[in-house]
């Protein structure tokens, strides 16, 4: 999915200035306990699926609207796992935004696992003990939170 509208304005707006937002993640499961990933396209590393609140979007909704269209997968979501907020981030144009992320814990349904959309450049199932090197440091600690019950991985940084 391209930039969503309401950015491309306040962008028209507020050029590279840095640009404070609202962002969801979803750590998914399969019934093999495999975790699904997403190559992004902007930094060709792995990472859980992400993506951003659309105004007045609950994040809930929000998460399985973002598996769906990122991977072509619906999920079913099992509990929130943690709320961070990111480092700053530059992207390669020079816009540069941080976002408050709520992250979910979510079960496969259906669908096969596929690039759905043109933020991504490959979309996979991986074990738990067999994943990426190449993964975004935020999608690892995500993942910690998500597949660690006890409150002391709530609060990792």
């Amino acid at each position: 999915m391209p930039i969503p509208e309401f950015i491309t304005t306040l962008r028209a707006k507020i050029d590279h200035d840095p640009l404070w937002l609202s962002g969801v993640s979803a750590v998914v499961l399969d019934a093999d306990d495999r975790l699904l990933l997403t190559r992004r396209k902007d930094n060709e590393l792995w990472a859980v699926v992400s993506g951003v609140l659309e105004p007045g979007e609950e994040p809930g909704p929000a998460a399985l609207r973002e598996i769906l269209e990122e991977t072509g997968v619906t999920a079913e979501l099992v509990r929130l796992t943690s709320v961070d907020v990111t480092e700053p981030i530059v992207y390669p144009n020079g816009d540069r935004t941080q976002y408050l992320d709520v992250c979910f814990l979510a079960r496969y349904v259906a669908g096969e696992a596929r690039v759905a959309d043109d933020e991504n450049l490959d979309v996979q199932w991986f074990a738990r003990d067999a994943l990426p090197a190449d993964i975004t440091d935020t999608s690892t600690l995500r993942i910690a939170k998500a597949l660690d019950h006890g409150p002391e991985a709530w609060f990792r940084r």
